[in-house]
């Protein structure tokens, strides 16, 4: 009987804090979730979604990721940029450290893109 009870009541316990937690996770940090941006996201022109599906394109996309994943003194913004290939052609979207990382993806990528099927769209995150 005894276990039964506190089963019970632990249960309760648990249903309670669980429903409590968004609410102190967001009042321990001082911060709100981050808004929807899918607005700002579909004004852009080349997106994930226009990703061919072209095994040369595929091939092309995997080629670039793992010549920025080489270079290990990258951020994990850099690491994390989206690489959409459509026809060859590469477009790089996404948020760098700085400058200086920016131009050093498209140096990493020399090798592996040429110089006028690489469209650099990335930006310096304030």
């Amino acid at each position: 009987m005894k276990l039964i009870t506190s089963t019970k009541v632990a249960s309760a316990a648990l249903a309670v804090v669980c429903s409590f937690s968004p609410l102190l996770g967001s009042a321990q940090t001082g911060q709100k979730p981050a808004p929807d941006n899918s607005k700002v996201n579909a004004d852009h022109g080349t997106t994930a979604d226009n990703q061919s599906n072209a095994s040369s394109d595929r091939l092309m996309t995997a080629n670039v990721r793992k010549a920025i994943m080489a270079d290990k003194d990258l951020s994990t913004y850099a690491h994390n940029i989206k690489i959409v290939t459509t026809n060859g052609h590469v477009t790089l979207k996404g948020p760098v450290k700085s400058e200086d990382e920016k131009q050093r993806i498209v140096s990493d990528l020399s090798g592996v893109v040429p110089a006028d099927s690489l469209t650099n769209q990335l930006t310096v995150k304030p």
